[in-house]
């Protein structure tokens, strides 16, 4: 009876393990389902939240996205230190989009500024002559720095050209050339005592453009003058109102390839970003005649809101935080060569900006800008393009 009565503990004990196995299993399952389920609803319903937790996961998704404040860091260590060297960012914040600038036309250069810069862009259509560049770098030339920047260049020695027209009062600093795409970097006589670094770089975008004098990428000067530590890139990106993420992609492929060669996590930041160029962005959602029936009537500040490049800055793709004037002239592309008339070919484009001139101060409590112009130069007829100016001082906070 004893040895009987002795089995049937044993028997329930296994039962009871079994219970005890199965129970865990079926919460262990649950738990699971529910896990999944959060998940998907903190994606579905949080994108932006989980977005910024994946970015943490590595501390490199804004490189990818086009974090300009990453240029200096280079393709192999990506570390902390790559937050130090910025140049100014597209989208490593909540995103801002373009911030627009009201230009005061007003300017007594270097009176109540540390440093006045000029800046010029213009794609040249691959026809140049001595008379428009002096008419590109202007008559006025109390500013510190003149920065060029020139797309479709033809073979023409263009810097010669420009120090003949500005040799009375400037000399060249520096130079990044990229076949038919240039960026001159000019100071007053003399300056050059005041620059304590100055480098260049080029990204090459896109296929045989070059073999077409339509080289498409940016080259860029990163420069330290007069204790400012700038970055001035120019640009041609691609073409036609199609590509828009083309051309969102290449900014993001530039930002983080300019000047990788160059990383040193010791080094420190660039205070301001300039960029410069044919963006290639054009006019979204509205027919070439409507548009231009605007323009005939002044009324072309009523197109800015159709513009890909603010459209997709707000989308916080491109050029987060980064600011400029005010689009008060007309659309600087597609003009007939030799007038002022839009495109009369059978592909009647609508007049868009694709000429741009944008900024970015990275630390506004350290330095403040000022806007004083942002105008196109119509008087000049060779190519297709308008050339863009604008006039930007900075200061020092005390």
């Amino acid at each position: 009876m004893g040895g009987g009565g002795g089995g049937v503990p044993n028997l329930h004990g296994q039962k009871a393990k079994s219970f005890c196995l199965y129970t865990l299993h079926l919460i262990s399952k649950i738990a699971v389902s529910l896990f999944l389920s959060l998940a998907f609803i903190f994606k579905f319903f949080c994108p932006h939240i989980s977005s910024s937790v994946l970015a943490s996961g590595d501390g490199n998704l804004n490189q990818h996205m086009g974090n300009l404040n990453t240029i200096q860091a280079g393709k192999g260590r990506r570390s902390k230190y790559k937050r130090k060297l910025s140049l100014g960012s597209f989208n490593d914040r909540a995103h801002e989009g373009i911030k627009t600038v009201e230009a005061d036309n007003l300017c007594e250069f270097s009176r109540n500024s540390d440093l006045c810069i000029c800046i010029v862009t213009w794609n040249m259509n691959g026809q140049v002559s001595y008379e428009d560049l002096v008419e590109l770098v202007g008559s006025n030339r109390r500013y510190d720095i003149l920065v060029v920047g020139l797309q479709e260049v033809p073979r023409n020695n263009i810097a010669r050209l420009l120090q003949d027209a500005l040799v009375e009062t400037h000399d060249l600093l520096g130079k990044a050339i990229m076949q038919s795409l240039q960026l001159y970097v000019f100071g007053p006589k003399k300056s050059d005592l005041l620059i304590k670094e100055l480098k260049v770089d080029k990204h090459s975008v896109g296929g045989c453009g070059g073999m077409m004098r339509r080289k498409k990428g940016a080259v860029a000067i990163r420069i330290n003058y007069k204790g400012f530590r700038m970055v001035f890139i120019t640009c041609h990106l691609s073409a036609h109102a199609r590509n828009v993420e083309e051309r969102n992609s290449e900014c993001r492929h530039i930002s983080h390839s300019l000047f990788a060669k160059y990383w040193n996590p010791y080094a420190r930041p660039s205070q301001i970003t300039i960029w410069l160029g044919d963006l290639n962005y054009r006019l979204q959602g509205i027919d070439t005649h409507p548009a231009r029936t605007l323009i005939q009537r002044n009324l072309h500040r009523l197109l800015t809101s159709k513009g890909q490049l603010l459209q997709e800055a707000q989308r916080g793709q491109i050029f987060n935080g980064y600011c400029e004037g005010t689009l008060t002239f007309k659309p600087t592309y597609k003009y007939n060569i030799g007038n002022s008339n839009y495109d009369t070919s059978y592909k009647v484009r609508v007049p868009s900006w694709t000429d741009r001139i944008l900024f970015k101060i990275e630390d506004p409590d350290e330095i403040s800008a000022s806007l004083h112009c942002y105008e196109s130069v119509d008087d000049i007829y060779s190519s297709d393009h308008k050339p863009v100016r604008a006039h930007i001082c900075f200061k020092l906070s005390k």
